[in-house]
């Protein structure tokens, strides 16, 4: 006979268990007033007796089974804490409160392990993506979801923020992976060429069209079509598009047969659909279509703790044994950063055909190394901010810079600020900095 497993939420079995002593308790109380009225004893001296044995009882088995359910995670807590990777960072939180209790300890091992957890899942799941903030955590945790299934994909950012590559990783982990994955450029193609292009062409449909063309979905059949700069889109390829996402069906321009498609569309864009729509640009039928699941990516100045790391991939990329100056990496974490990770990208290509042996502020684009003054003056790369706004983004990036400069140690780190490291600390969690993205990068 085949034996059942039965598995018992824990959640369940502890108020069971304690509950089941309080029962027991009231067993062997009233079994002791029995035996008490029976033989005649003092009832007042009685009650104490019971009370203190009960109490006594209870403390030690309640004891005894918290010790043996805590006990494997308190092991693991032990063996976690003598792990090279978190003894540094332990040491300078517990350096910082000295008076934690177990169950702090307990809670902040935890939080570092799912940090660390999180940072190794993205690395070995996503290794085309550079950045282990917990923003990009985030949004890499929401691709894991979405990819299994067959939902079309909005996504959202700034120009340079990685559309396409985010659009790449979902169809990297979807069901349609091995299938076709067609990309197009909806502001790359002129308006009068784009639907043909899309949806392909029959021979004398116009002009120039000397043969039958099969356009990117009949090319993509059972795979995917990554729609980038949708929001540049003519309104008549809006309303063909509309028809192939509800039917599944379209004709090549000049056609008459009716063709049906199994693909997934993914689109992107950098534009304001909804202020697109009010003002009659963008179909809001259209819209809800393709925003069934979005994403949206964040901008560079949202994500400093990723730029040291992407400096980093870019000098491996380029094979030259660069290092970058603290006063560099100060005035890159000072920057704005407008066209994102792109800009970053070619900034530092073109320092690196400047630069000798190290990268210097005026090894970097104007614009970029006259950033300090700029940030903090009207009309420059922050304006249409508040002063508080633009006085944060710049203290954030002198903290990771100081961070950077010092392999992410805290005291170190306070003391190339100036400040006490308490202030530090609360200045690192009020700008959401990730310490643990600063070591090893300087």
């Amino acid at each position: 006979m085949k034996r059942k497993d039965v598995r018992i939420s824990p959640y369940m079995l502890i108020p069971v268990i304690f509950s089941g002593l309080a029962f027991l308790d009231i067993l062997v109380a009233y079994q002791v007033m029995m035996y008490v009225q029976q033989h005649g004893i003092e009832t007042f001296q009685a009650l104490i007796w019971i009370a203190v044995g009960t109490i006594v009882i209870t403390f030690i088995c309640s004891y005894v089974i918290v010790s043996i359910i805590l006990k494997p995670i308190t092991r693991f807590v032990r063996d976690t804490e003598n792990l090279p990777v978190m003894i540094t960072q332990l040491a300078q939180d517990n350096s910082k409160k000295k008076d934690s209790t177990d169950l702090e300890n307990l809670d902040k091992v935890l939080e570092q392990v799912t940090t660390i957890l999180g940072k190794i899942e993205a690395r070995e799941l996503f290794p085309e993506f550079v950045g282990q903030s917990k923003t990009i955590r985030g949004i890499l945790g929401q691709i894991i979801k979405v990819a299994p299934t067959d939902t079309g994909v909005l996504i959202l950012g700034e120009s340079g923020t990685g559309k396409e590559l985010a659009a790449k990783g979902i169809y990297e982990r979807s069901l349609r992976r091995g299938r076709p994955f067609v990309a197009i450029n909806c502001v790359a193609i002129p308006e009068g060429l784009l639907e043909s292009e899309l949806f392909g062409h029959e021979k004398g449909a116009f002009t120039g069209a000397v043969a039958r063309k099969i356009g990117k979905f009949e090319a993509a059949d059972g795979g995917t079509v990554f729609l980038d700069e949708i929001g540049d889109m003519p309104p008549a390829t809006q309303a063909k598009l509309l028809r192939v996402l509800q039917e599944k069906e379209f004709e090549r321009v000049g056609g008459t047969q009716t063709i049906r498609v199994n693909v997934r569309v993914i689109a992107a864009t950098n534009k304001n659909l909804p202020e697109m729509i009010k003002a009659g640009a963008f179909r809001e039928d259209l819209y809800y279509r393709l925003n069934v699941f979005s994403l949206t990516l964040p901008p560079l100045r949202e994500r400093l703790e990723d730029i040291p790391l992407l400096i980093n991939h870019f000098l491996k990329k380029s094979g030259k044994e660069l290092t970058v100056s603290h006063k560099a990496m100060q005035v890159i974490l000072g920057y704005d950063w407008p066209g994102n990770v792109r800009e970053l990208q070619n900034a530092i290509e073109r320092a690196l055909v400047i630069a000798d042996d190290s990268i210097e502020p005026g090894h970097l684009p104007s614009e970029v190394h006259s950033s300090m003054c700029l940030s903090i003056s009207p009309g420059g790369v922050n304006e249409g901010k508040p002063l508080d706004e633009r006085l944060a983004d710049i203290e954030k990036g002198m903290i990771i810079e100081a961070l950077t400069k010092v392999g992410g140690v805290q005291v170190r780190a306070a003391g190339v600020l100036g400040i006490n490291q308490r202030s530090l600390w609360h200045r690192i969690k009020k700008h959401q900095i990730d310490v643990e993205m600063t070591k090893n990068l300087q």
